[in-house]
């Protein structure tokens, strides 16, 4: 049997094993009447926003599709090729869109079973909720794969068949920025305005059944973290995926150069195996992650971050040891071959640390201490310390990134003396990072599950030994939700550099030609450091907006609807649903625009100019949204540290300063800060699909 099968196996494993965690899922016991109800409510806002997102997004992809199969045909293999890159494209739309839909399904159902299951303590609750996080993180990973495995073999199973499949990574990239955006806006808007008008304005707790928006931002929760990160991670593996193999295929096809003489173990015939390489360390990782998801059992402690933890080890630790012989049978166990094998370790490496480093700045650490502190002189240091720990933040993640680029560059460059190497090493580290994204994925969808449970149970007037157990569950949940995030942005940072290594070639544009002394690049670069901040703007004045219709919502009822304060009455809570629904959609398309149509101007412009933009945008995308995860959940922590009952806990004065800091941290850790990632993947991505349109008619060709 051909290794590659083990792909599109590994993908099929992974969806049925997915299927039988939702299974286990579903079959706990959901509680009371009072609970189901407000539980379907979270189910009915959910599947309607992301039912009408999805249709209008549609519509966009359609216009697209017919785009690329026209714009792309004048290439050599014509309609026939462009035909096959708009199937892929709508493809990987679907896709994507389903590992969103999936997990959001499956979420919002658990919520009300960890509710019901944390009266029993944290041990069943906290086995429930990963279980039910493990159903999108299995699905992402097995459509990812299946996808990408079959397309590649369907179109060929060669070097050409890389370029037509990378259609289904714009499909996956496009779906993924806007669940990113209108998610990100919906839950963002939604939360900041009940906090606003519940916490600050009426001193009632949060996820109070008086506040007409709880509706909305549990509902929030789902459509952000688990659409929108399910959707933007299956997009980060598929595009990862897919910059390794494009490398892969430029070592084939090189000018001058043969495989044998950058890989000595792999014979002509087989030189394939650079191509499908990625694919099957995706493949063995899914099994790995698969019994790592087993291992998360909570021991005597009761210490539920160790518990997810040992999870991420066992992925880590299995998957390592399973690189080994799949190197050994694809790429060798020479110098050359080892060389990638220490690359993909580098991979597991950085992702550790990624994971290491987020958690001491968001978790009730020195950091988070600070932010808390600060609140007790009120809202504006609070602020302003929150700020330093965000920027502060991006150090050791760069040093960390930067260190795995240069180990996982220079190791083959030294062995084989090939720049081309050294970036297929840098993919196949990018590459390594992603294969336990099944695991990484059920951590953060864990997050909104608590999140949602937590709500429940203080809607549905359960005892308060259950919400302080959802409480514990809670906290644990936002720091596994910034882990996520940095480790989705530093691989998309590192998945870029490898999709930019393709486009130069693309446009024939060698690297050391590439200078600041050229006017082009340095526009290009400046522009593209530009973008982050005028899309997170768009964003965040989009919350903004949407907040204000919410308190102004809430704000009415409470006046207007009599009973409302007493609990006699119960509030309109499919208003703020409908009001952020409508402020998400609306307001999704600008930024989601700025990702399609700067790449393509620019790139008429100038093929060159695009190359420092891509650039540009890499560079300041990364730093902005590590700056704005970080710092977003680290204020979101400080909060929960004063709840707890640190500085006099709620009701507070440092209370109300930490819950004003949290509303702007809201915005940056799951609005702004995460769509950076799709946007700078989704730029990549549109620059090698149009590069030969670019080469044709540009206005400045090279």
């Amino acid at each position: 049997m051909s290794l590659l099968l083990l792909a599109p196996i590994a993908g099929l494993v992974s969806l049925v094993f997915a299927a039988a965690f939702a299974v286990y899922t579903l079959r706990q016991e959901s509680g009371s009447a009072k609970m189901n109800a407000i539980s379907a409510a979270i189910q009915e806002g959910a599947s309607a926003y992301l039912n009408r997102q999805y249709k209008t997004v549609a519509i966009v992809a359609s216009i697209i599709a017919v785009i690329l199969f026209v714009a792309l045909s004048h290439g050599d293999g014509g309609f026939q090729d462009s035909g096959r890159i708009a199937i892929g494209f709508l493809a990987g739309a679907v896709c994507s869109a389903a590992a969103g839909y999936i997990g959001m399904f499956v979420s919002t159902r658990a919520n009300v079973r960890v509710a019901q299951a944390a009266s029993s303590g944290v041990r069943k609750a906290l086995a429930i909720a990963f279980k039910g996080g493990a159903v999108t993180g299995l699905a992402v990973v097995g459509l990812a794969l299946l996808g990408t495995s079959c397309f590649y073999m369907l179109y060929g199973g060669d070097s050409h068949a890389v370029d037509l499949v990378i259609g289904y990574g714009f499909g996956a990239s496009l779906i993924s920025l806007f669940a990113r955006v209108g998610g990100g806006i919906y839950t963002k808007a939604a939360d900041v305005g009940a906090d606003l008008v519940g916490k600050v304005e009426a001193g009632i707790p949060e996820d109070d059944p008086r506040n007409a928006g709880v509706i909305a931002d549990n509902v929030g929760d789902n459509v952000g973290d688990c659409a929108g990160m399910g959707a933007d991670l299956f997009e980060t593996y598929v595009v990862t995926a897919i910059a390794a193999m494009l490398i892969g295929g430029l070592i084939i096809n090189a000018e001058g150069i043969k495989v044998t003489d950058v890989f000595p173990a792999i014979a002509t015939e087989n030189a394939l195996a650079l191509i499908e390489y990625p694919l099957i360390l995706g493949a063995v990782a899914i099994f790995a992650s698969i019994v790592a998801i087993f291992a998360v059992r909570m021991g005597k402690q009761e210490n539920i971050m160790r518990t997810l933890y040992k999870g991420v080890i066992t992925a880590a630790v299995l998957s390592i040891i399973l690189f080994y012989p799949v190197t050994a049978a694809l790429i060798g166990t020479d110098l050359a071959g080892i060389s990638i094998f220490i690359s993909a370790i580098v991979g597991i490496v950085i992702m550790a640390l990624m994971v290491i480093v987020t958690e001491y700045y968001t978790q009730m650490h020195s950091p988070v201490k600070a932010i808390a502190d600060a609140s007790k002189t009120g809202a504006g240091t609070n602020l302003i310390t929150g700020l330093a720990v965000g920027m502060m933040s991006t150090g050791w993640p760069v040093i960390i990134i930067c260190s795995g680029i240069l180990v996982a560059y220079f190791v083959p460059f030294m062995v084989t003396g090939e720049t081309i190497a050294g970036l297929y090493g840098i993919s196949i580290t990018a590459v390594a990072m992603l294969s336990t994204t099944g695991i990484i994925v059920a951590l953060d969808s864990y997050g909104p599950i608590t999140d949602n449970a937590g709500g429940i149970a203080e809607m549905a007037d359960l005892p308060p030994e259950v919400r302080a157990t959802t409480d514990k569950l809670d906290a644990v949940g936002n720091t596994t939700k910034a882990v996520t995030k940095g480790y989705a942005i530093a691989s998309a940072a590192i998945a870029a550099l490898a999709l930019f290594s393709d486009y130069l070639h693309k446009v024939g544009v060698a690297p050391e030609a590439f200078s600041l002394f050229n006017p082009l690049v340095l526009v290009g670069l400046l522009i593209g450091g530009l973008l982050p901040f005028i899309f997170s703007s768009v964003m965040m004045r989009a919350v903004g907006k949407g907040a204000f219709k919410v308190v102004e919502e809430v704000r009415r009822q409470f006046k207007e609807i009599p009973g409302i304060w007493e609990g006699k009455t119960k509030p309109e809570y499919g208003k703020c649903v409908d009001i952020v629904t409508s402020a998400a959609l609306k307001e999704m398309l600008v930024p989601g625009m700025i990702a399609v149509v700067v790449p393509i101007a620019v790139g008429l412009f100038s093929p060159i100019a695009l190359g420092g933009l891509l650039i540009g945008v890499i560079v300041s995308g990364l730093t902005l949204a590590l700056m704005m995860a970080n710092g977003g959940a680290a204020w979101d922590n400080a909060k929960k540290m004063i709840e707890d009952g640190y500085l006099g806990g709620k009701g507070s004065d440092a209370h109300k300063a930490a819950v004003v800091g949290d509303t702007v941290g809201d915005p940056f850790k799951d609005t702004a800060g995460p769509a950076i990632n799709p946007l700078i993947k989704t730029m990549n991505m549109i620059a090698i699909l149009f590069s030969t349109l670019f080469l044709s008619y540009s206005i400045l060709p090279i």
